[in-house]
């Protein structure tokens, strides 16, 4: 073998935006919708921490950490900042609400926010500017990642929470800990060797959840080692053999090294992160949006619907278009004839329609016999970008039919939805975890978070008891 070529100009253009990013730099409107990202982020951690896989995670770790220096997002629990970044990131991945990067295939908060949170409740003094600027700094390199190696990745059966995600995490951690460029380079490097994550967990295993819970703990990881010379992978990227973009290709060319700096500084990736609307996988929100649309123009119910064809990318059917099993909410929420069918019953898609009671009930489970998700090769050949468009043709009892093409929902960068909407969501998701006032106050300090002097008050916040 030759010997290994040590370039490391992406990973060190990384690190170097991660550590030179200044709250001065980033546009009003990007620190605008940073503060909505984390108030939807935190919304979303928890209402999930009821969840049962949540509560198994809790009393595991429990059981093995007595250290009490960081929350548990909606309880009274304390763990050690590893932890608690692992179960929180668990909880706010924990019901398929949190926000999204389309053509990264990524989910950023559940990976970013646990780790940055925990940075701030074990290092107080750390102010709403700084934690806003580490926000973005994971906002803006955990999407590049995955633009880098694109959605093949996903269809090679990675799940980029677990694989992607660990860079955002040791990006926004870094930042926050105020690494230096050469530091950074060896959190990325740490981080890197831990990513993982088996897209198998999608038909209902609860490890699906935990694959950002892991991710945020492996960045944190990453940043606090690289902080106390603890070294990494310098060049994780670029390494032509064992480095992530070639190990996780399998390849040496089905990547696309230059999106990993790409923009750094002037395209703001944050812009493009979309929130989550419906309680269920991204990849089936298009086809959800299509539903309605079509039920606008022309009003049916279930009981007339005599089948419904819904065409979509490879990526998507791999996802979400494989025969539906009753084996938990997970894979209800990420199996489209199941959304289709829950749907088509009640009219919406949220947290009250996706409950154990419900995965195997008998009107769903024959309404969704008659969802047909089929290939089409078409949209597949518009690449990433498009992977989320679908064709829905609905055919009626009655003979008619009805047909949609949809390429974005609600929710999405190009129907990115009103502050108010926005908030309307986070205190749907937060009434059940936290009394009202401290509702209220955790959702004004975050609104306000440029001019908050300690973050560690966020994880006062995030607390009961």
């Amino acid at each position: 073998m030759s010997n290994q070529n040590t370039d490391n100009k992406y990973t060190r253009g990384i690190a170097d935006f991660v550590s030179g990013l200044t709250f001065e730099a980033i546009p009003a409107e990007v620190r605008q919708r940073v503060k909505l990202l984390t108030l939807d982020a935190l919304g979303c951690g928890l209402y999930a921490a009821h969840l049962e896989w949540s509560r198994i995670m809790q009393r595991t770790l429990a059981a093995l950490d007595r250290t009490a220096e960081c929350c548990v997002w909606g309880t009274n629990q304390r763990l050690s900042a590893p932890h608690a970044a692992l179960v929180n990131g668990t909880q706010l991945q924990g019901f398929e609400i949190d926000d999204g990067h389309r053509r990264g295939v990524l989910h950023p908060a559940s990976v970013i926010f646990p780790a940055l949170v925990a940075v701030c409740e074990s290092r107080p003094g750390i102010n709403g500017r700084e934690f806003m600027t580490a926000a973005v700094a994971g906002y803006e390199i955990a999407p590049r990642v995955g633009l880098c190696m694109n959605p093949e990745h996903l269809g090679q059966g990675w799940h980029s929470a677990g694989t992607v995600g660990v860079f955002g995490a040791a990006s926004g951690a870094a930042r926050a800990l105020k690494l230096n460029a050469d530091k950074t380079v060896h959190a990325l490097g740490i981080a890197g060797t831990q990513a993982a994550g088996l897209m198998a967990a999608q038909y209902g295993a609860m490890v699906k959840r935990m694959h950002a819970g892991r991710s945020s703990q492996s960045g944190l990881y990453g940043a606090l080692l690289a902080e106390q010379g603890f070294t990494g992978i310098v060049n994780v990227f670029e390494s032509e053999y064992g480095g992530f973009c070639t190990t996780f290709s399998r390849s040496n060319d089905r990547f696309r090294m230059e999106e990993l700096t790409a923009g750094l500084g002037s395209a703001w990736e944050t812009m493009n992160v979309a929130l989550k609307f419906y309680s269920c996988v991204r990849s089936n929100h298009t086809t959800v949006e299509a539903i309605r649309e079509l039920r606008a123009k022309r009003p049916f119910a279930a009981e007339e619907v005599e089948k419904v064809v819904v065409y979509m990318s490879q990526v998507s059917m791999d996802h979400c278009g494989w025969d539906y099993r009753p084996q938990g909410v997970t894979g209800a929420q990420l199996n489209v004839s199941y959304c289709v069918a829950t749907l088509l019953l009640e009219g919406d898609i949220f947290v009250d329609q996706m409950t154990d009671d419900k995965i195997d009930d008998p009107a769903r489970l024959a309404l969704l016999k008659k969802v047909e998700p089929r290939h089409d090769p078409e949209i597949t050949a518009l690449g990433g970008k498009f992977r989320h468009r679908v064709r829905v043709e609905v055919t009626l009892k009655d003979g008619t039919v009805l047909k949609q093409m949809q390429d974005t929902a609600r929710g999405m960068a190009e129907w990115f939805l009103t502050d108010k909407d926005i908030v309307d969501k986070f205190e749907k998701l937060v009434r059940h975890a936290l009394p009202e006032k401290q509702m209220q106050e955790l959702r004004d300090t975050v609104l306000d978070l440029e001019n908050v002097k300690d973050t560690a008050r966020l994880g006062r916040l995030l607390a009961t008891g």
